[in-house]
Formats: C-alpha cells, sequence, structure tokens
C-alpha cells in the first residue's frame, strides 16, 4: 500500500514544480523516479538525489534486517514541512521524497530524496537538509533485527549535531 502526496503543483513564471511525498511498503525504482525529476524539466542544471539502504552492522550490532513503522498523515506532513523549509531557504525547483516502512532486508532501499535545481550547489544542500531533517523530525521508529536479538534503535548524536548545523546558517 502507496501513501502518496503530490504537495505542491503549481505553474509560476512558465515553470512548472511538482513535489512529491510518498511512505510505502513497495520498493521504488531510482531510474523511473530520476525520470520523473526531468521529465518536462528543461529550467534545472542540476539534478541530486540520495538513496539510504539497510546495511548489515549498526551501532556494534550485526544487522539482518530491519522493521519500519510511522504515524499516518503525521509523517506525511512533517515530511511535507521539511520540503517546504527546504525550498523556502534555497532555490530550486523539484523535489520527491519515497520512505518505506514495514519489514526491509538487507540491502533493500529505505529512502529516496531528489532535488532540482538551476544550480548544483543549492540542490545538494537542499538534499542534504532534508535527509538530516528527517532523521530527526519525520515520525518514524526503526526496529533492527540482529543475532542479537530485536532492537529498537534511538536517534543518533551525530543525526541531531548535522540537523543543528542547519539551524546555525
Amino acid at each position: 500500500m502507496a501513501l502518496n502526496n503530490p504537495i505542491n503543483e503549481n505553474i509560476n513564471n512558465s515553470e512548472c514544480s511538482l513535489d512529491y511525498v510518498g511512505v510505502q511498503h513497495d520498493d521504488f525504482d531510482i531510474a523511473h523516479e530520476y525520470q520523473l525529476m526531468r521529465e518536462g524539466n528543461q529550467q534545472d542544471g542540476a539534478i541530486v538525489f540520495f538513496t539510504g539502504l539497510v546495511r548489515d552492522f549498526n551501532q556494534g550490532n550485526d544487522v539482518t534486517g530491519l522493521f519500519l513503522e510511522h504515524y499516518p498523515g503525521m509523517t506525511e506532513k512533517a515530511l511535507q514541512d521539511i520540503v517546504t523549509q527546504a525550498k523556502a531557504r534555497w532555490p530550486v525547483n523539484r523535489v520527491r521524497v519515497i520512505h518505506r516502512i514495514g519489514q526491509l532486508y538487507l540491502s533493500d532501499q529505505i529512502v529516496y530524496v531528489a532535488v532540482s535545481g538551476k544550480h548544483r550547489e543549492a540542490s545538494f544542500d537542499a538534499c542534504r537538509f532534508i535527509m538530516d531533517y528527517l532523521k530527526n523530525q519525520a515520525p518514524f521508529w526503526k526496529k533492527e533485527t540482529t543475532k542479537q536479538g530485536d532492537v529498537w534503535v534511538a536517534a543518533l548524536e551525530k543525526d541531531k549535531t548535522a540537523m543543528d548545523k542547519w539551524q546555525k546558517e
């Protein structure tokens, strides 16, 4: 089941801005998502994207899987707010955020964040900002399956430090 929300579709000075937030069980296709960022987009010179994967090691534990829960409605709203903040800070055009929920296994894709803009600097900064805020402010709960047993994962100090950096700028 996909909970998908196009969050902003407006035409301004002959430019189309289409932002998208999706929270879903199903995997996503990076090539398809990238093509959606390019489609009809002749005004941007940069598309930056990040994809997060389930890895086999975290905080001293051997990880074999991951279960992600979220708060429906609240999660999408939090992601939309993060995208809105990024677009207020940087001159970027399109933003796509997809976050998976449910049971995931090693090497599965977890999150996709893509940002397009006229220049790479703003696109890189906005993409990193979205990920840093997503890690801290979006209501997702992560339980890792490890060889030592299941472990609920708390927020890391390094993630909070990354977000705090943006508040100082």
